[in-house]
């Protein structure tokens, strides 16, 4: 069966299919992830980054447990800004702010982690972490609860700086 193909018409934005990405006002929008690069270093670049898990897990970028890709011979300046919240409303929130090598043969290590805490209202009795996790070419967070069978909804907004470092 023929398909009639639609002419791109920049007054009106930017489409893939029926799905707008760049409307009439110049704002992005339904994106999986935004890649911005300075032209004047091109071995660099920032990647921002929405990562959801459920209770104790590795959170991931989507339903099949992928993990941010880093890519051999960079530096990388990670910071993730999470929210942990329970059904009763309990919330724990921050910003976990990382730098992580990755070598020439994808070995991942985190070389230094802050953590801050925005908010901690988690009772006594219960326990939930949040830290930098990483493998082969890949960065997530790792989570743990304990203390709770409650579920406990995790979600982290990332950046991720990338530099040439070899």
């Amino acid at each position: 069966m023929a398909t009639n193909l639609k002419n791109f018409d920049s007054l009106g934005g930017f489409s893939v299919g029926e799905t707008t990405h760049i409307d009439e006002n110049h704002n992005a929008m339904s994106l999986n992830t935004i890649e911005m690069k300075n032209l004047n270093f091109t071995d660099s670049k920032t990647v921002n980054y929405i990562l959801r898990g459920l209770n104790t897990a590795t959170l991931q970028l989507d339903n099949v447990g992928t993990q941010i890709t880093i890519e051999s011979n960079t530096v990388n300046f990670i910071t993730g800004h999470f929210l942990g919240v329970n059904p009763s409303g309990v919330v724990f929130t921050g910003k976990i702010e990382s730098a992580v090598y990755c070598g020439p043969t994808g070995a991942t290590s985190v070389l230094s982690s802050m953590l801050t805490i925005i908010k901690d209202d988690i009772p006594v009795s219960e326990s939930w972490t949040i830290e930098p996790t990483t493998a082969t070419n890949r960065f997530s967070y790792s989570t743990i609860r304990t203390g709770t069978v409650q579920v406990i909804k995790w979600a982290v907004s990332t950046e991720v700086i990338t530099i040439a470092w070899t």
